[in-house]
């Protein structure tokens, strides 16, 4: 008999509840990529919505045809109205922030309702609605609309439905993980962020120097039949395996077909098993009707009992929860970074780099490469020594100084602009990463909430939704510095690095203080 293969009885050794969160990682995953591969292509869309028209006067000077033909080239290659004004930048900060600031206030909104609703419903309504609104944004190309106020309405209704998507996938994934290498496994599984960034930046980058509608109608549709997906597909707790299980077999084991007739007026039951019971006669009980006895077998019941659910955690008791504060206002400056890395890279290459978008929006993506080893390192490392303040704390002492090298080398051609690329990635997105999914699912699970986890989604969004604050701040404030110089906004993004390492300095003192090494030794944990 041939032996069994290696990868076959490796598969075999995998029991079902296993198989099931393998698949929950890997769902989960690809519905969260797909809410960042929908907000990406506004950042590669930006250079071509206001484009050097005095380039394209000059191309059409030189050029050898007919006036007319002029003319039309000079339209075309000209700015999209109403970004086509040297006040475009102040434009497209605020368009960033219509987005950004109702998705921060949504978010501590959206923690509280997504505790109270099926996380499977919930989810997919947010992803289908966000599948229209990023439609809606391209269909602005299709039916050549210049109207400001269309595109801030719907960069204001992407923003709150958008919100349903964090809380609850991390809720989901926080569900089937516990604390045991939560910092690798929630780095591994935090790398969507950056994917999404990736093949938003690729479609996006692909349709927009001939109809940047497209690059918001494809991500719009995808996104959608991902929430198609998550409704069919989605398990929310392991609990909701089991319960499955026992319904299931509760209907094996009653396959009785009920009917009532009436006969004389009265009303008889009659119970008759489908494909036929054995008669067995020490497990039967009369069952005394008016004018006869009939003989039914007793059938073995089993009773589930339902613990009492936990009632859902109020937005001051997830703040009271020791390192909620220092965390989310941590997160609030390092999110500011990296969400102004997301909306204005691309177009600070094109200035810098004098690239066009697509060569942009493709160089761009090597942030989001660092940003996904910078978030699995980020996690090992933390796993390793306990110590998730400390972690953040070392990479965003490097960033800053870091930022500060990319601004200088970025104008030496694209070969230095490559590899501080990817080392501002890794620093940026790094403590970004880790807050946002193990810290988070560490303080959700704290000892003090007595293994409650419905705490994990208010927790989660509180922590994400103070982040979401600076994420609103950052690009708006880089439109407003930029006019000036990128050297400004640079010098902005350093002092956030700056302030979020202060904010975290308690905590790090804690974690040195302490001599334990287990994972998450700065925040006591409670499996859940």
């Amino acid at each position: 008999m041939a032996p069994v293969p290696p990868g076959i009885r490796f598969l075999a050794s995998f029991n079902r509840e296993q198989w099931y969160r393998a698949f929950t990682f890997v769902l989960t995953f690809l519905l969260y990529t797909s809410f960042h591969l929908s907000r990406k292509p506004i950042s590669i869309v930006k250079s071509e919505l206001h484009k050097n028209c005095t380039q394209s006067k000059e191309l059409a000077t030189v050029s050898s045809k007919s006036s007319q033909e002029h003319v039309l080239h000079v339209g075309e290659d000209c700015s999209w109205k109403p970004f086509d004004k040297e006040n475009y930048k102040q434009l497209l900060g605020a368009m960033d922030l219509s987005f950004l600031f109702v998705y921060a206030v949504g978010m501590y909104l959206s923690g509280i309702i997504g505790e109270r609703l099926p996380i499977r419903l919930y989810l997919t309504m947010g992803m289908l609605t966000s599948g229209l609104f990023t439609c809606l944004f391209g269909v602005g190309y299709v039916f050549n609309i210049h109207s400001l106020s269309f595109y801030i309405f719907v960069q204001i209704a992407n923003g709150l439905v958008q919100t349903t998507g964090w809380p609850s996938v991390v809720t989901c994934i926080g569900n089937w993980f516990g604390k045991g290498r939560r910092g690798l496994i929630m780095g591994l599984w935090n790398s969507h962020t950056s994917v999404g960034n990736i093949l938003g930046s690729l479609i996006a980058g692909y349709y927009v120097s001939w109809n940047w509608g497209l690059s918001f109608i494809v991500p719009g549709i995808i996104i959608a039949v991902m929430g198609i997906i998550c409704f069919l597909f989605l398990i929310e707790h392991p609990n909701d395996l089991k319960n499955a299980g026992t319904q299931n077999g509760a209907i094996n084991n009653q396959k009785l077909h009920k009917s009532w007739t009436g006969i004389n007026g009265h009303k008889e039951l009659y119970l008759q098993y489908k494909q036929g019971a054995k008669s067995q006669s020490s497990d039967t009980e009369l069952l005394l009707g008016q004018e006869r006895e009939v003989c039914v077998p007793v059938q073995q019941v089993v009773v589930v009992k339902s613990e009492a659910e936990p009632s859902a955690i109020s937005f001051r008791g997830a703040l009271c929860i020791p390192g909620v504060v220092e965390f989310s206002f941590c997160l609030l400056f390092a999110k500011l970074v990296s969400y102004t890395f997301l909306f204005w890279l691309p177009l600070y290459i094109t200035k810098a780099a004098q690239l066009d978008s697509k060569e942009a929006g493709d160089l761009s993506t090597l942030f989001d490469v660092g940003g996904i080893v910078g978030g699995i390192l980020a996690g090992v490392v933390s796993d390793k020594l306990g110590k998730r303040a400390t972690t953040c704390a070392v990479m965003l002492l490097l960033a800053a100084p870091t930022l500060y090298g990319f601004s200088m080398i970025s104008q030496f051609g694209q070969g230095p602009t490559i590899g501080m690329l990817l080392v501002c990635g890794g620093l940026v997105n790094g403590p970004y990463a880790l807050i946002t999914t193990a810290v988070s699912a560490d303080l959700g699970t704290h000892k003090s909430l007595k293994g409650n986890a419905r705490a994990l989604s208010t927790v989660t969004a509180i922590i994400d939704g103070t982040g979401s604050v600076g994420a609103a701040i950052g690009p708006l404030l880089a439109g407003l510095l930029s006019a000036q110089s990128w050297d400004q906004v640079f010098y902005m993004l350093m002092a956030a690095d700056f302030l979020a390492l202060l904010l975290l300095l308690r905590l790090v003192l804690k974690e040195l203080r302490s001599n334990k090494s287990r994972p998450g030794a700065a925040v006591e944990l409670k499996e859940h």
